[in-house]
């Protein structure tokens, strides 16, 4: 006995002829549909070049497009004469133009002749497949598709949006149960006579014609009224990706399908020369008499998606970009953001870089320009401090900053003059640790020579922009390390919050601060507040700073800083 095969070819005519004639040469008969897309051209040139072969022949041709009942009515038409035409074939293997044989045909026989009565073919019901993508499963068994998903997409969603404001369900035929599967399997010649046969095959065809990617359901839902012995997988090596899209197997993948066992791959590249010339031979040499296995290869294939779908931390690539939700970590690395150091502490960025040796910026989202370390006017990556290009994209400047710089802790200061977009970004970073005296912004403004209208409007201007900033830092959502203190609890005892923030950063081999970095003169900073009080403006986010009182002589109760998480 034999195993004869249906081949559904489109396109890549030279590669199915090769394909078609490595197994009518082995002695399996081959019946081929051609799509009645291909001009008549090249459809004659195919004919004739496998002409010589006696037991190829071409059936009826159908106009197939994906999802439709056509790849269905071509298998339909194709199998049936294979059965009339070839009495001793015992098996019917479905394949297409991009297959490609894994394994000697002889092997396949012999395979295939120790199991006469088993039907091989992927059927499952709805309930137990988790690999529909595309959000329609039960459901593509319960309403009407009449219109082609890639063609008129606006009106395939539309009707089935209707059919669900409408409550519409079709009724599935009495006694069958609807399955999903792969499109390529290989069934007995009296299961597939007796789908074929089946007195009911026209009330079948009239509902399946409306079921949407009816070649993933049709012999897989009928296959369970006639079958003795089913073993629901497929001997067809066939992946997708996760978002439904079959794999594509290059060259380079030779030994990955050499390890599969299959005894047929798909979907193969046209040009894959290597793997055309290693694999159509019945070289006795390669012959495994394994069991398809394509679990084998499964580790592989969810590693690749994996690498795929979430990549590196911190790492964006065209595959996850720009579909927000998609990436591995916002950043990948942790760095520090200090708000309000810079305006309290004299030379405040020498001292940090002293005390843990990172990296230390001034302002990188300065209105100006990013005020890079060492004044530099291009960092790692080629980075430009240009204003107008951070700003196009303030979270892929930041991330490439952490990208690039890899390996070395980095410190930026930011604060209220800063642009704020970039604020949501920072908070719901798990790598970011941000520390803010919220209020110091105030210090440059009571040293400050301008008129005293023009200070007044400017501190009403920042305190509102660090209130909405300070807002979001609470929020819910944050993920980042936060740590806030105002302005007066932090002079009152400056050494125990820095020696927390250096711990955190350098955690290992450092010592305790002896000295910290020297504070700005705050002699009268109490009175400064006080008269923009008086002038209309209520100063809040600094703390209570008694008018006429030292800040760094003040005895008043210290109070620990809160942590938002």
């Amino acid at each position: 006995m034999s195993v004869g095969f249906v081949m559904l070819v489109h396109n890549a005519l030279d590669r199915a002829t090769a394909v078609a004639r490595h197994w009518a040469t082995s002695g399996c008969p081959v019946v081929i549909h051609v799509d009645r897309r291909v001009n008549r051209k090249d459809y004659t040139a195919f004919a004739e070049g496998l002409a010589d072969l006696g037991n190829v022949k071409f059936s009826k041709r159908h106009r197939v497009e994906w999802g439709t009942w056509s790849i269905v009515a071509a298998t339909q038409s194709a199998a049936e004469l294979v059965l009339a035409s070839f009495p001793q074939v015992r098996h019917v293997y479905l394949a297409s133009g991009s297959c490609l044989p894994l394994r000697p045909v002889g092997e396949l026989r012999q395979y295939l002749d120790s199991r006469p009565r088993t039907d091989f073919i992927e059927s499952v019901t709805t309930e137990d497949v988790p690999w529909t993508v595309g959000g329609l499963d039960r459901e593509r068994f319960t309403l009407r598709f009449p219109f082609s998903w890639k063609r008129h997409r606006y009106l395939f969603d539309r009707y089935v949006r209707l059919q669900r404001k409408l409550g519409f369900k079709r009724r599935i035929p009495a006694g069958l149960v609807p399955h999903l599967g792969s499109q390529w399997w290989c069934l007995t010649r009296e299961t597939l006579t007796a789908i074929l046969n089946d007195p009911d095959r026209e009330m079948f065809e009239r509902y399946f014609t409306k079921v949407w990617i009816p070649d993933e359901s049709y012999f897989q839902t009928l296959v369970r009224q006639y079958s003795q012995n089913i073993e629901s997988r497929s001997l067809t090596l066939s992946k997708f990706d996760f978002q439904g899209k079959p794999h594509i197997f290059y060259d380079d993948h030779l030994q990955l399908l050499r390890r599969s066992d299959c005894f047929v791959a798909r979907k193969i590249w046209p040009q894959a020369d290597r793997l055309y010339s290693s694999f159509l031979s019945n070289d006795p040499a390669v012959t495994k008499n394994a069991e398809p296995n394509p679990g084998k290869i499964d580790r592989l294939f969810a590693k690749a998606v994996d690498r795929r779908t979430r990549g590196r931390s911190g790492l964006y690539m065209q595959s996850r970009y720009p579909n927000e939700g998609w990436e591995n970590g916002k950043t990948c690395a942790p760095y520090s953001v200090f708000e309000g150091f810079e305006e309290l502490f004299e030379n405040f960025e020498t001292w940090l870089f002293k005390a843990v040796g990172g990296r230390v910026h001034g302002h990188l989202f300065h209105p100006a320009r990013a005020q890079f370390a060492g004044g530099e006017t291009v960092y790692n990556g080629g980075l430009p401090d240009s204003a107008a290009l951070r700003d196009y994209d303030p979270k892929a400047f930041l991330t490439n900053l952490i990208w690039n710089t890899r390996g070395e802790r980095q410190c930026f200061q930011f604060g209220p003059g800063d642009e704020q977009d970039i604020s949501w970004y920072l908070a719901t970073d798990p790598n970011a640790q941000i520390s803010v005296i919220t209020g110091a912004w105030a210090v440059p403004l009571f040293h400050s020579s301008n008129n005293f209208a023009y200070i007044r409007r400017e501190a009403a201007a920042l305190q509102k922009i660090e209130a909405k900033h300070l807002d979001i830092l609470r929020s819910p959502h944050t993920r980042a390390r936060v740590r806030i203190w105002t302005m007066a609890e932090f002079v009152q005892n400056p050494m125990e919050p820095l020696q927390i923030i250096i711990d955190e950063i350098a955690p290992r081999g450092q010592r305790r601060l002896t000295e910290a970095p020297v504070m700005a003169a705050l002699n009268g900073f109490g009175q400064f507040l006080q008269n923009l009080k008086n002038q209309g403006m209520h100063p809040h986010l600094m703390g209570d700073f008694p008018v006429g009182d030292d800040p760094a002589s003040s005895t008043r109760e210290r109070h620990k800083p809160y942590l938002v998480k």
